[in-house]
């Protein structure tokens, strides 16, 4: 079973436990990972293998060079190196001197990547030669800057140098830290409102190992599939094989499955950890191809809900003697809860279907789950008459050695999520849900998306369960708009691969039907067909609502439309292109009038053209689902005057 006989040792941390392990298996390979872009003669891609003694030596050797660079204990760094062993070594070179990384996915966008690092006041930066070229582009994010060190390929320091700087220098072992020491700044989503730096201290950052291990991994499991880089640390401290298979982990859903497959066939991998917008596509390539996986024991899936269709196909393709989870947790907690697939498939299959919400098992290993009463203010400490009764809804609370206690410099966010229970903290997750008398959590949506009616609350992933099984829809999204406790209710349906849009019509009234005889969602009577849903980048999973409903509430009430202000500017380049088209008309010997056309023609086709990336960007998130081909016409011919206001209005909504 799980959790007795996993090979953590609880004694150290993360930083000793990779040099205890090169002592004890200095030859075993460390990170097997693509050897650039080099390939072999199959047309397969290369890989290249680091061991555990030669890791450890790169550790040290780049921890010392840290510190030659001033990067010491408590220096706050940021960390924008593609994900793979340089960047495993490097993070586990910032444990070795007590430095605190800071994580921040690149998913998130551009602006909100760089404020976030520019909120955190980062004092050091190590990054790929593009990462330092846009740390010259946008000074203020990385203002407080002492340090700088890049890496990769291109001119300045590659990691390569770095550990030959070090290797000529003294060393140290590992630096000892406290559980209440910083171990890193992570970064939530900011999914449902903006990003928030979590810390996440030694303490927690061994709970988080510790609940992964107890609750997954036995020691006949000696290798992994990573696709998140923190999951190769915790591999690396237990003292597996981290198989870096050829993706870009920045976008998960465009990996190639059969690069998976290959290197899961390749390394013999036990285990693999991803999210379930890779493990769709792997598991249909795997039964379409009829590939075989023999090794592969073990999935842990995480970032969204696994659904059951997804379980079973995994199931299907699979060893019958392996494990698949879906694993609950967040930023501030992880894992909250597990839930595996012969488990699963025990319990109530209709949950979903019949408006309970999505169960995510049991409380991980070493956490406590309850429930409290929905709210939107502070609540600074417990008190008796908090929680609700056993089956109630309300807001999941957890805590336990996996939960963060704070975030980093912001007290307001602490007050809004945090409440205090003596010696212990509570972490409020924003998430609305339910425990049944067996103890099984059952997750209703977040907090902040449930549609405040004027009968009652309307929660996401409890209503969307009831009508996702109707056979030619593939997902809905329930969103909301209007005054708080006054919203319009209305769901977003994105058919099925296959379907027939024009029957849209029946599978409306199919889909009326469903809603009004199941209590929960009678309330719901504006249904909108939508071709794409929004979701965020990084899992290709989680839809963005705000945007949703901000293009639903325009499709219902015509809130986008252009006004005549937005007409009138549209005009303008109109005009221009008119001019351009009356050359033949033009006086030539005037001087002031050429120079106009001339001017004209470079606004008109140069600046105009310039502007396409943003537009096609802009419509990504005003999700209108106009073909980009179309965008790009629009913004040749209006410039930025056609989507510029609309998305004003979108964002502004979205609050």
């Amino acid at each position: 079973m799980p959790g007795t006989t996993t090979a953590l040792r609880q004694d150290a941390f993360l930083a000793e436990l990779l040099a205890w392990h090169a002592v004890r298996t200095p030859d075993k390979p460390a990170v097997i990972h693509p050897d650039g872009d080099r390939m072999e003669s199959a047309g397969r891609p290369a890989y290249a293998s680091v061991s555990y003694g030669e890791l450890a030596t790169r550790v040290n050797a780049c921890a010392a060079a840290l510190e030659a660079h001033g990067i010491r204990r408590g220096t706050r760094t940021a960390l924008l190196v593609t994900p793979g062993v340089d960047l495993l070594t490097l993070v586990f070179a910032l444990m070795h001197v007590g430095a605190v990384p800071v994580v921040v996915d690149p998913g998130m966008g551009l602006g909100r990547m760089l404020d976030c690092i520019h909120r955190v006041g980062v004092q050091a930066f190590i990054g790929v030669p593009s990462a330092h070229i846009l740390r010259r582009l946008r000074p203020r994010a990385f203002a407080g800057v002492r340090s700088l060190i890049k890496v990769g390929r291109g001119n300045g320091t590659a990691l390569e140098e770095l550990t030959a700087l070090g290797a000529s220098l003294p060393q140290s072992p590992p630096l000892e830290s406290g559980p209440e020491d910083l171990a890193l700044i992570g970064y939530t989503t900011g999914s449902t409102g903006p990003a928030k730096p979590v810390e996440i201290t030694v303490g927690m950052l061994l709970g988080m190992a510790y609940g992964v291990e107890e609750g997954h991994f036995t020691t006949d499991m000696t290798s992994t599939l990573v696709t998140l880089p923190l999951m190769g640390v915790f591999d690396l401290a237990a003292g597996r094989t981290a198989v870096v298979p050829k993706m870009n982990m920045g976008r998960v859903g465009a990996a190639d499955p059969a690069l998976l497959t290959d290197a899961i066939q390749r390394f013999h991998v036990n285990a693999m950890f991803a999210s379930p917008a890779l493990l769709g596509p792997l598991s249909a390539h795997l039964a379409q191809s009829r590939a075989r996986v023999p090794s592969l024991r073990l999935i842990v899936s995480g970032g969204a809900p696994v659904s059951p269709e997804l379980m079973a196909a995994l199931r299907a393709v699979l060893p019958d003697e392996a494990r698949v989870f879906s694993t609950y947790g967040s930023t501030e907690a992880l894992p909250m809860a597990l839930l595996e697939s012969r488990e699963a498939r025990a319990w109530p299959a209709d949950g979903p279907a019949a408006g309970l919400g999505v169960c995510v098992g049991r409380p991980a290993p070493g956490t406590s789950v309850r429930v409290i009463g929905i709210s939107d203010g502070p609540v600074p400490r417990w008190i008796p008459g908090l929680g609700v009764a056993t089956g109630e809804m309300g807001e999941i609370v957890v805590s336990g050695r996996a939960v963060s206690p704070r975030y980093f410099q912001s007290p307001r966010a602490d007050s809004e999520h945090k409440i205090q229970d003596g010696e212990r903290r509570w972490h409020r997750t924003g998430d609305v849900g339910w425990i049944d008398g067996e103890g099984r959590i059952w997750f209703c949506g977040r907090k902040s998306h449930r549609v405040r009616a004027s009968d009652g609350d309307l929660h996401t992933v409890r209503c969307e369960g009831v009508f996702n099984t109707h056979p030619e829809v593939k997902r809905t999204a329930l969103v909301g708009f209007g005054p708080p406790d006054e919203q319009r209710p209305v769901l977003c349906v994105e058919l099925a691969p296959g379907a027939d849009s024009r029957q849209w019509p029946r599978i409306e009234g199919e889909l009326r039907e469903l809603g009004a005889n199941n209590p929960v969602t009678k309330a719901i009577s504006d249904f909108l067909p939508h071709p794409a849903f929004p979701v965020d980048i990084r899992h290709n999973a989680k839809i963005r609502r705000e945007l949703l409903a901000g293009w639903a509430e325009d499709r219902l009430t015509g809130s986008r439309r252009p006004t005549a202000a937005d007409r009138a500017l549209r005009t303008v380049p109109l005009l221009g292109w008119a001019y351009l088209a009356a050359w033949p008309l033009l006086p030539w010997d005037h001087g002031a009038l050429t120079t106009l056309w001339w001017l004209d023609a470079f606004l008109s086709v140069v600046v105009h053209a310039a502007q396409i990336p943003s537009a096609l960007s802009a419509e990504q998130e005003l999700a209108t689902g106009r073909k980009p081909w179309a965008t790009a016409a629009l913004t040749m011919l209006f410039g930025a005057t056609w989507w510029r206001t609309g998305h004003r209005k979108t964002k502004g909504a979205s609050r």
